[in-house]
């Protein structure tokens, strides 16, 4: 079954299988992921307090870690959801938001990274570049120099973590340093509007609960925040209309979405 393929088979399955997807995000964007993940067809949980985020864990089928707004318990939330995901089996996807801004979240960063099993990593190029060892300034959450091989950084961080990297940008990169693949679907104004990042790792977690193959399971939540930006923008008179749209076309999602895809698999 090629990529495509697979991705119209990951939608029809994530609303047949409506998976519960942990989630200790930040608290930006906690409202609008849940709804997001309700949208595409999963079942949201929201949860923090360390005393009882193990037994969240235990339910779940994809555990999805969030840093942009961290503090001493959230972290220890964290640490202890990742470790019962670890022991269960269960996919951690990992948002390292801001990772390069400071000292602490660049610790915290590299702990999760050294310290647990993740299954698939997913930001912008600052925060792969950083957790990569790269060093790359940041200004807030946004990188603010360049960085010339996306692909050759996805794969560093691939091969140093064993993991499955998504960086988002004007092409998304997914890779496991062994395929990868470019897709180029999207809209500027999902860069204007707040989470639209952390509503991407959402639903890539939402698909890996439904494909272990986490190459595609990336490809498939990459696409479909893509395309949905995309249709969004047809009809938007501006940001605030943009995010509605966008939120109805990731309800409105089918398998023929895929038609829109602009992917490349690349060496």
């Amino acid at each position: 079954m090629n990529i495509l393929s697979k991705a119209k088979k990951n939608i029809e399955t994530l609303r047949q299988k409506n998976p519960l997807v942990l989630n200790i995000t930040n608290l930006v964007v906690t409202n609008i992921t849940a709804n997001a993940l309700l949208a595409v067809g999963a079942s949201p949980v929201m949860a923090f307090a360390k005393e009882e985020i193990e037994e969240m864990v235990s339910i779940a089928q994809a555990v999805v870690i969030n840093i942009g707004t961290l503090t001493k318990d959230v972290v220890e939330a964290m640490f202890l959801a990742i470790n019962k995901a670890n022991k269960l089996g269960i996919p951690v996807i990992f948002d390292p938001v801001g990772a390069g801004a400071t000292k602490y979240r660049n610790e915290i960063s590299r702990k999760i990274m050294e310290e647990f099993k993740i299954d698939i990593i997913r930001g912008n190029a600052s925060e792969i570049a950083n957790i990569a060892g790269e060093k790359i300034k940041t200004k807030g959450v946004d990188s603010t120099e360049g960085i010339d091989n996306i692909v050759q950084l996805a794969k560093l961080a691939a091969t140093k973590y064993g993991c499955t990297v998504c960086v988002s940008g004007k092409n998304d990169t997914v890779t496991n340093a062994d395929e990868t693949y470019l897709i180029s679907n999207g809209d500027i104004a999902l860069t204007k509007i707040t989470g639209s990042g952390c509503i991407s790792t959402a639903i890539i977690g939402a698909f890996a609960a439904v494909d272990k193959n986490f190459v595609s399971a990336c490809v498939t939540g990459a696409l479909i925040v893509g395309i949905s930006g995309e249709k969004a923008a047809k009809t938007a008179k501006g940001l605030g209309s943009f995010q509605v749209n966008f939120f109805d076309n990731l309800s409105n999602l089918n398998e023929k979405y895929i038609e829109g895809a602009k992917i490349k698999q690349t060496d």
